[in-house]
């Protein structure tokens, strides 16, 4: 079953000494990019955090944002003035280049990297709870890329069905396609006749022939659509895949529209076109 590259997922775990809340945003991407914003104190683990990532995810650029609410009213919290004052110098020098900057409150001072520690809480403490926030998220993440995928397979199969109702259409049609090109290439050959010798007719005879046989368009076009639907059934990474086997499709498609020798087989080619761009689109999202 595919999977989308697009979801949302918000987790928020609650202990003893506070919470944490981690959050992640997914869209498509050629390949697998993860950007962190979180607190100092979880620094340590974005190396862990990155690989716990690389173990469910192969594609798509990930936006993770983790906040800490620690419990302050608890024993041991100390206020850091040094970092307070730093951020505040910060904050005064953007709001200086600012001509209408809102205020900065003590409260949003304090709630800012560094400014209260809590002594009694270990770093490891928190770093284990973050992975583990973050492995929740990742998991509610992974289960709305799949019912986005299921969405997304429902709607190339709907356009796979549509193709084949295409060839339908050409492979019930050509017979009397090609009586009706024989026709009409009788009736040139009679008039060249005299201008041409007998071999000369036959190669262009059969030049035509040629340019008219467009089984081979129609049988590779079922071949991939079978290969698609495969694809559609693996729980592998099969974007990429998919992505090549629509340029193959559009590849027998222009053949198909090349060869065309009447309406109903330049109307298909079209109407393939159609399917097979509002396929790609979609297919773009899938990992």
């Amino acid at each position: 079953m595919p999977r989308s590259m697009t979801a949302y997922a918000r987790i928020t775990e609650e202990n003893s000494w506070g919470s944490i809340t981690c959050e992640l945003r997914s869209v498509n991407h050629r390949f697998l990019e993860v950007g962190f914003r979180m607190p100092d104190v979880l620094r340590e683990s974005e190396t862990a955090l990155r690989d716990m990532t690389r173990k469910k995810l192969t594609r798509g650029k990930i936006d993770c944002s983790v906040q800490i609410a620690f419990n302050h009213s608890d024993a041991g919290s100390t206020l850091d003035l040094e970092v307070a004052q730093s951020h505040i110098e910060i904050a005064q020098a953007i709001a200086n280049k600012l001509s209408d900057a809102a205020p900065i409150s003590a409260v949003d001072i304090m709630q800012l990297p560094g400014v209260i520690k809590d002594a009694s809480i270990e770093a490891s403490q928190v770093n284990k709870a973050g992975k583990k926030a973050f492995d929740l998220a990742l998991d509610q993440m992974l289960e709305g890329r799949e019912r986005e995928g299921a969405k997304l397979a429902e709607m190339v199969e709907q356009r796979l069905a549509g193709i084949e109702s295409q060839i339908a259409i050409v492979r019930e049609n050509l017979p009397e396609i090609l009586q009706q090109q024989r026709t009409r290439l009788h009736e040139k050959l009679n008039e060249l006749k005299e201008q041409m010798d007998e071999q000369r007719l036959e190669q262009e005879m059969v030049i035509i022939a040629n340019r008219a046989d467009v089984d081979e368009e129609l049988d590779r076009l079922q071949a991939h659509i079978s290969e698609i639907r495969l694809a559609l059934k693996s729980k592998e990474s099969i974007g990429r895949r998919l992505d090549f086997l629509m340029q193959e499709l559009n590849r027998e498609a222009n053949t198909l529209g090349s060869k065309s020798i009447s309406s109903t087989t330049t109307q298909v080619s079209v109407e393939l076109k159609v399917l097979i761009e509002q396929m790609r689109e979609q297919i773009q999202n899938i990992e």
